[in-house]
C-alpha cells in the first residue's frame, strides 16, 4: 500500500467525497492514519451494494459502516 502524506490526503478529500457520494450513503469523510502515512476514512450509513474504490488520487481509503448519525 502506498504511503500518503497529510497534504496528499487533504488534497484528495473533496474528490473522495464526490466519488463515494455517488456510490454509497456517506455520513462523513475524514483523514486518518493508515500505517506510516495518512489516508481517508469514509463513514457510511449502510453497507454499499457496489464495489467501492480502495484509493482516490493515490490515497488509500478505509471504509466503515457506522450507521446513521443522530443527535443525542
Amino acid at each position: 500500500m502506498k504511503i500518503s502524506t497529510l497534504d496528499e490526503a487533504r488534497a484528495a478529500k473533496a474528490e473522495a467525497a464526490s466519488v463515494f457520494a455517488s456510490l454509497a450513503s456517506v455520513v462523513a469523510v475524514g483523514i486518518t492514519r493508515i500505517g506510516d502515512g495518512y489516508g481517508l476514512k469514509i463513514n457510511l450509513r449502510e453497507a454499499s451494494t457496489v464495489a467501492l474504490p480502495t484509493e482516490v488520487d493515490g490515497v488509500p481509503i478505509l471504509v466503515e459502516v457506522v450507521g446513521p448519525i443522530e443527535k443525542r
